[in-house]
């Protein structure tokens, strides 16, 4: 299940059926603080290197663009920096983190890595940023976004705080961050509509672990999708031509009144549902004693429990965070970003090379199990030789009943013109992806 993102406000009439029950809103909640002792750590500032040239953005196509920061370009405090970021050997930070969904006074030592600024070839709305990273027992991460444009530096924005587990810290956005220039909005940064333009962004990682602790958490990938609101032109021309991955099917509405203290239980499992799917696509997933330790051996298709608590999000109060997701599946050796795609021709793409895609749509889509949606998560498998869209939709009474078919213009009205084309892409890692489309921004 999804909230009804500002990129679909305008387009998307509210009160709403939905197939992923209920829309959770985050209340105000109180900002997890990691406060630091006085000594600051040694800086070091690497040879300047210049930012490449974005290309231009041509005024009659969607603005979106993502970028991968470039590890080796950045400025590393307490951090070492050799294909992946790790804690160095010293020059720490100290301090305690009082988490607000369960300990207090947890003392940490941390080092922070921030990259170049990002030019984007067109003033940007809306931020997410994409993770992957280990944290083991006793770590976590805190994932920042500045911006830049008009002449002045926004402030920092906490887009996460961040562990793959929730024996140690509660994975969490934060609320309470709007000022003059934005807000976060669960896990996007949205620029207000009264702020000055925004074209440069830079990304900031915090890497902590416990005091006394040896580990180090490792960051593998940090990136960032820009974009701005889009009318889009439905359907988009099909020229394609048929294909069906074999994505195995998973039900949520199975799950129903399991583990209710994630989201209410598996009618809201929409995300970690389609995430569960990709993954065992890729043959890649928790282990049998993961699935031992959670949630036993009383549930079908445990994987599914267990993606969901491993995906909930103390702030947001659901399993639906999109990073998230897919910081999730970077676990198991898959890579992976949160991105907007312009239409089902670059959808298609991706399909063609068996890397099957986590689409989030909101609106009115005949065929889905409650017609109408204010927020869902489903599987793009393929295409029939019509161009309509072949899916896993986890909306479904059985797992046999996912495999269902949407029409093309249906499925890209509730998808662009719902969540503004946005996707998870997962794949294994060191899989090349398809080629960007030319002559326009990258948007993977």
């Amino acid at each position: 299940m999804r909230r009804l993102e500002g990129f679909a406000v305008a387009s998307i009439v509210a009160s709403l059926l939905v197939s992923c029950v209920g829309t959770p809103v985050a209340e105000p909640s109180p900002t997890p603080t990691a406060t630091p002792s006085p000594t600051e750590r040694p800086v070091t500032s690497p040879t300047p290197v210049p930012t490449p040239t974005p290309i231009p953005q041509p005024a009659d196509t969607p603005p979106v663009s993502f970028a991968r920061v470039d590890f080796s370009r950045g400025v590393a405090s307490g951090v070492t920096v050799s294909g992946a970021l790790a804690l160095a050997d010293g020059g720490f930070v100290t301090g305690v983190y009082e988490d607000p969904y369960g300990a207090s006074k947890i003392a940490f030592e941390s080092g922070t890595w921030t990259s170049e600024w990002t030019a984007v070839s067109f003033p940007f709305d809306e931020l997410i940023a994409s993770w992957n990273a280990d944290t083991p027992n006793g770590t976590w991460i805190r994932v920042e976004a500045q911006a830049r444009g008009s002449g002045r530096d926004t402030k920092f924005y906490t887009m996460i705080v961040w562990a793959a587990g929730d024996g140690d810290i509660h994975r969490t956005s934060v609320a309470g961050q709007k000022d003059a220039d934005g807000d976060v909005n669960i896990d996007t940064f949205v620029r207000s509509k009264d702020a000055r333009p925004l074209d440069a962004y830079r990304l900031r990682v915090t890497l902590y672990r416990r005091a006394g602790f040896l580990v180090t958490p490792t960051v593998r990938l940090i990136g960032a999708m820009t974009s701005v609101t889009f009318k889009h032109e439905i359907p988009s021309p099909f020229s394609g031509t048929a294909i069906d991955l074999s994505v195995p099917t998973f039900s949520q509405e199975t799950h129903k009144g399991e583990f209710p203290e994630y989201d209410g239980g598996g009618e809201a499992w929409c995300s970690p549902t389609s995430t569960a799917m990709v993954l065992a696509f890729h043959g890649a997933g928790p282990s049998e004693d993961d699935l031992s330790n959670f949630p036993g051996d009383r549930y079908d298709d445990p994987q599914v429990d267990y993606a969901a608590r491993a995906t909930y999000e103390w702030n947001y109060k659901g399993a639906g965070n999109w990073p998230a997701n897919v910081a999730y599946a970077s676990r198991f050796g898959l890579e992976g970003f949160v991105t907007r795609l312009r239409s089902l021709n670059e959808a298609q793409r991706f399909v063609e090379a068996s890397i099957p895609l986590v689409a989030s749509i909101t609106g009115k889509l005949p065929g889905l199990l409650f017609g109408e949606t204010n927020g869902h998560l489903l599987v793009i498998r393929g295409f029939d030789r019509n161009g309509n869209v072949i899916t896993n939709d986890p909306a479904a009474p059985t797992d046999e009943d996912t495999h269902k078919t949407y029409g093309r213009a249906d499925f890209e009205r509730v998808w662009l013109g719902g969540s503004g084309g946005i996707v998870y892409v997962m794949y294994p890692r060191g899989k090349p992806l398809p080629p960007n489309v030319p002559d326009l921004p990258a948007n993977w």
